[in-house]
């Protein structure tokens, strides 16, 4: 559950949507992408929380957020193949320093994950899943 300190507001309110990709190495362009031919449908924002995010991860939103909501995005075909998630911070107020308070927190520990690839779960295959900013915010 996302901490509770907006006592003086909420700050750095962002929002991502986090596509499904198929990647592939192509001797002619090594960024070259895909779409996958069946994405995963998922049933709820659980299940796709899940299939993309690692319980650490998670733990990591539900910790630093102040304010957190999931979603899921319908595709071209009507299909829930797509996560979006909208998330601001608190602060714990008082003289803490920027890396001490929650969107600094977040950013460390986010950073600590992915280096050690706790990130994201593991995928089989070649499925992979990309993040694209949008200021269509749930909240």
């Amino acid at each position: 559950m996302p901490n509770s300190d907006n006592k003086f507001g909420t700050y750095n309110k962002q929002t991502t949507i986090y596509e499904q990709y198929q990647a592939y190495t192509n001797a002619a362009d090594s960024s070259a992408t895909e779409t996958l031919d069946t994405l995963t449908v998922f049933a709820n924002t659980d299940a796709a929380k899940a299939a993309i995010f690692t319980t650490e991860a998670l733990a990591v939103f539900d910790e630093c957020c102040t304010n957190l909501q999931w979603g899921l995005v319908a595709d071209g075909n009507g299909d829930n193949t797509k996560l979006k998630v909208t998330f601001d911070f608190g602060t714990k107020g008082g003289d803490i320093a920027e890396s001490d308070d929650w969107a600094g927190l977040f950013n460390s520990r986010y950073t600590a994950l992915a280096n050690a690839n706790g990130w994201w779960k593991s995928t089989t295959g070649k499925m992979g899943v990309k993040s694209v900013s949008s200021s269509d915010h749930l909240f």
